[in-house]
């Protein structure tokens, strides 16, 4: 029987397209600082075809600070509430219980949790109260400290254990498998080789039946692999390492240029 997530069916790979409404994101920083731009954007990318929009108040590039949580807010609710009026599936990408409740309130159905509901404990607490669908991300370290270096044995076995280990502690709290998204965090605290290799390695994260979340999309691996200092440069490769994903058997795509990814893998699909 084939899964369904969110209220998704995951008959094919699903598109989850990046909001970013921060003045210091990586790759798109301030370009969404006015609500209404960031909807319009949002409501693009469902019209290019993103089954997701996955909305975001708060940098987690290397070096960023945490902000705070007043402002995290003011930044995403607007937006948040404005797709969802539009029968849009909307994640929140947050780390805290109480931006994660008045979104959910204004209709969010994700919490995207890079912390892997670990920084704020009340807020594995709501998903489970709610109901909600999360995505629990792996992260070495924090984003206001510098983490890079080899930190693994076999960085997909590492990854994989330690999701494992917060989808169980999911479960144990009342938040139904079924709801359950693992990430295995590109690009957080990881070297080339090893984004290279959890990319790879994504079909030994699937066989624990968990639908598997993958962004790549811009990030500075691809710079290093590329030379290509400038974010937006790297759509390309973007879309490759999408297509290559799925077909490693990641269920969702986490991307910046929905257009092109959807294309690209609307042929691999007929390919296979």
């Amino acid at each position: 029987m084939t899964a369904v997530y969110a209220g998704i069916l995951l008959d094919r790979p699903r598109l989850m397209a990046i909001v970013n409404v921060t003045p210091d994101s990586f790759s798109d920083g301030g370009e969404r600082l006015d609500p209404a731009q960031a909807i319009d954007d949002g409501l693009r990318f469902v019209s290019e075809g993103a089954d997701i929009v996955d909305v975001g108040g708060e940098s987690t590039r290397p070096g960023s600070r945490p902000t705070p949580p007043e402002e995290e807010l003011r930044r995403v609710l607007p937006v948040v509430a404005a797709l969802a009026r539009q029968k849009v599936v909307v994640s929140i990408d947050t780390r805290r219980a109480a931006v994660a409740r008045a979104c959910l309130d204004a209709g969010a159905r994700i919490v995207n949790d890079v912390s892997a509901l670990r920084d704020d404990p009340e807020l594995l607490l709501l998903a489970a109260r709610t109901g909600t669908a999360v995505v629990l991300m792996h992260r070495r370290g924090r984003s206001e400290e510098m983490y890079e270096g080899a930190a693994y044995g076999d960085v997909v076995e590492d990854v994989r254990r330690f999701l494992l280990e917060r989808a169980l502690a999911c479960e144990t709290a009342g938040i139904a498998r079924e709801r359950i998204a693992l990430d295995p965090g590109i690009g957080f605290g990881k070297s080339v080789s090893e984004n290279l290799a959890l990319i790879a390695g994504a079909g030994r994260l699937a066989e624990a039946g968990y639908p598997v979340v993958v962004g790549s999309s811009r990030k500075g691996f691809i710079g290093k692999l590329t030379g290509l200092a400038e974010p937006r440069d790297r759509d390309p490769a973007s879309v490759w390492l999408a297509v290559e994903a799925t077909r490693r058997r990641a269920a969702i795509v986490r991307v910046h240029d929905i257009a092109a990814t959807r294309q690209a893998l609307a042929v691999s699909t007929a390919m296979r």
